[in-house]
This record gives structure tokens, sequence and C-alpha cells, in this order.
């Protein structure tokens, strides 16, 4: 190197130095103050009055009546309302939309491009967003439009909830996360990419094409379902072989595993397989709900869309009519066990079987079975936030945690409903609904 050469070095080096001991002033965002006359911070399961919760950008600074208000603070007095952690769904198909016209719904979605039920997608997760749910796992959705609209919301494209995604739902042919028998001549018959397998070395490449395009969750079929018409609801449709292959390849690439179970022995296959949730489980016995117990399995027992398909039972083909009624019947039962079972429970909704936005209605249905309202709303801060794995950024109102934040009128715990009339929305320090 020439002289001339080392000295532009050192012109540029000393520059660079100068540069780095005088840092651009980096602009902070002013503080917002959420104040109401009650909070509930999801992990003590008690109310404290009065609420308040300082926000700086997107986390949590400060929780209680003690805490620091900064001067430039912009300060939201909600009044007589109650601040709770923002409602983790760990069960729901944005991508679909319900109808009620059951028959009508199933024909006008197999006319539609996937681009086409994207932007239906995206209104269905502003819908959720603005009814508090402000994380939630979507469980099966066609052409990976979950995927995509996970994609879009992380990239602020879409407004809805923070999303983990499963694509596919995998199940055997014929069975539940098959699509309805359509003659083979006029659709085309489902494979592995599309969550149809067969066969332990099928599912495990089922599981790996799901994973490969995107998802975050594996969903299975462990029975039959309820609005599926051809398949009994509580026989079992994946074999030992099959879940084991299943279970393994996702639990290695750090994946759980949620498993749509009405029937017993389908979940205690299930069970015994490894599953991380077992999801509705209408028929469960006592026994099986105590080795969820004893394995950690969640239980996500999607409450409300038992109501929900009971109560319009009359309006379904007589073969689905028949299985809501019978699951419908037992599923009450199943979840006062799982209750003495001590079974671990996760908030769940089945968005799609019932009009989307209507989610917080569960938290009331379960109290109706004889859940405590502050039991109810732990399924959400606690259960669904430690099932899902983000118990660490969300789920609770505490410092460091995301600023997911819901306020309801009233005493929470006095009116469990408060949670279905949500007046303010904020998600990571944002708030969506005012």
């Amino acid at each position: 190197m020439n002289y001339r050469s080392a000295g532009v070095v050192a012109g540029v080096l000393l520059a660079v130095a100068a540069n780095a001991q005088t840092p651009a002033a980096v602009p902070t965002t002013p503080a917002t103050v959420l104040k109401a006359a009650h909070l509930f911070d999801g992990r003590s399961g008690k109310l404290v009055s009065p609420g308040l919760v300082v926000v700086q950008g997107s986390k949590i600074i400060a929780v209680g009546g003690n805490a620091t208000v900064p001067a430039d603070a912009k300060v939201i007095d909600l009044g007589d309302a109650t601040l709770v952690p923002g409602y983790i769904d760990a069960h729901t198909h944005l991508a679909y939309d319900h109808d009620e016209n059951w028959a009508q719904g199933i024909y006008e979605g197999m006319l539609r491009f996937p681009v086409e039920q994207s932007f239906h997608a995206g209104r269905n997760a502003k819908v959720t967003l603005l009814a508090g749910v402000t994380s939630a796992r979507d469980v099966g959705a066609g052409d990976f439009v979950d995927v995509a609209l996970r994609n879009a919301i992380n990239a602020g494209l879409a407004e809805g909830p923070r999303l983990l995604v499963a694509g596919h739902s995998l199940g055997s042919t014929g069975g539940h996360c098959d699509s309805s028998p359509y003659p083979p001549d006029r659709v085309k018959p489902s494979g592995p990419l599309e969550g149809v397998c067969n066969g332990p070395e099928e599912c495990r490449l089922a599981t790996r094409l799901q994973m490969k395009y995107g998802a975050d969750v594996i969903k299975i079929c462990a029975s039959g379902g309820v609005l599926s018409e051809s398949d009994p609801v509580d026989v079992p449709q994946l074999t030992p072989d099959e879940l084991s292959a299943i279970m393994s390849e996702a639990h290695n690439w750090g994946r759980k595993v949620a498993a749509h179970s009405h029937g017993d022995l389908a979940a205690k296959l299930a069970v015994e397989a490894g599953v991380d949730s077992i999801e509705h489980g209408s028929f469960l016995t006592m026994p099986t709900l105590q080795l969820m117990k004893q394995k950690g399995v969640y239980l996500v027992p999607t409450r409300m869309t038992q109501v929900w398909v009971v109560d319009k039972a009359d309006t379904y083909p007589p073969k689905i009519a028949a299985k809501a009624r019978a699951a419908g019947a037992a599923h009450s039962v199943m979840f006062k066990n799982a209750l003495k079972a001590g079974v671990s429970i996760a908030f769940g909704t089945d968005a799609a079987v019932y009009p989307h936005g209507i989610n917080a209605q569960e938290f009331g249905d379960m109290v109706d079975l004889g859940m405590t309202p502050s039991a109810a709303l732990l399924t959400s801060s606690q259960g669904s936030a430690k099932l899902l794995g983000i118990d660490g950024e969300t789920g609770t109102l505490e410092a460091g945690k995301f600023a997911d934040i819901v306020a309801v009128p009233g005493d929470v715990l006095e009116n469990i409903r408060a949670t279905e009339k949500p007046v303010l929305v904020m998600k990571q320090g944002v708030v969506v609904k005012p």
C-alpha cells in the first residue's frame, strides 16, 4: 500500500470513529397509559383496583397503581372497566367463512380461487382482532391461505391477531380432514400435500410438506367430525403407526401437534403417541382425561361450538344433525369431568363453525358449566399462551410483555359476559379498537 492509499484509509477510519462517538439521537415514542377501575393481570387470577398499565412502543413497561407515569404520556381513562390480557384463541379457522346455509357455504367456497378466499380470510382476521383476540392458532386451511394471512399480518398488509398456522389438517382418506365426498371425476382427490395420507410414510411426508410451506403447528384429525357428513364422529381415523410418524416428524422440527378428536379411543391413541392437545373431546371418558392430566396434554374444548351446533342442528343434513346432538350432549358431561380431573384447559373456539368475531362467548359458556370466571380467563392468559409457546411474550399484563390488552365494561369477575363487548383493544401497543 502506498502513502496516499494509507492516508485515504486513515481518513475514512477517523471519520467512522468520529461518527461512532456522536450517535444520532433516537426519537422515543411517548408512552400510553391505560387507566380503568379494575385490572386482571392474567397470572394471579385476582382482580385489583384501580387498574393502570403503562405502554411504551409495543411493550408494557409498568403495571399497577404505583407505576410511574411519564410526564408526556398519553392517558386513556376507561372509567368503570376492567383491563385484561388480549384473548388468545387456540382453535380458529380464519381462512373459512361461516354460512348459516351449510350447503350453500360449501358450494360458494368451492367456486372461489385461493386469492379470493384470502380476502375473506383478511376480513375474518380483522373482525376477530376487534373482538379482542390478539393472538390465535389457525388449525387448518386449504391452499395455505392461513400461511399467506399470517405473512400478510406480519408484513402489515392485513389487520388481525398474531397467528400461528397449520397449513392443511392431516387425516386419512374419507376422514374428517379429507374433503367432502365429491365425485372424483369432478373434484381431484386430495393427497399428502393437501393433508390426506394413508400409512406412516405418507403421513410423514404430509407432515413435512406442511412444515415446508410454512406451518407453525401440525393439526390432525384423529377421529371423525360433526360437520363432515360421511364419517362416524367417534371412530379413530389414524393408526398408531400413522400417529407415531406424524408426532415424531413434527416434534423433531419443534412443532406441536393438535388433534381434532371427538371420540375417546381416538384421543387415547393420540395421547399415547405424544400429542400436545386434544381439540373438542366430546366423548372423552374419565380414564382418558386422567391420562391427559398425567402426560400434560391440553384440552381445547371449543365449548361454544358445541352450544352453537346443537342450537342449529335442525338446519343441518340429517346425518350431521344427529351427530351434533350426540356430541353436544356428551360434551357437557366431559367438560365437567375434565374440571374434576384437573386437565389443563386452553381457550379455543373453532371459529367459522359460528360467525367470526364472537369468540369471547367461550368464556361465559365454560362458566355456565361450573368453571369460575377467573379460571375461564386463565384458560386464555395461561392455558393458550403456554400451549402456543408464546407465554414468554404475551398472555399476562406484566412489564416486558407485549402490550396486548383488552378493556371490558365493569367488573369482569362479576360479569364474565362483559368479555364479549370490549371497549378497547390494543395489539402490541397499537390501539385497534378505541
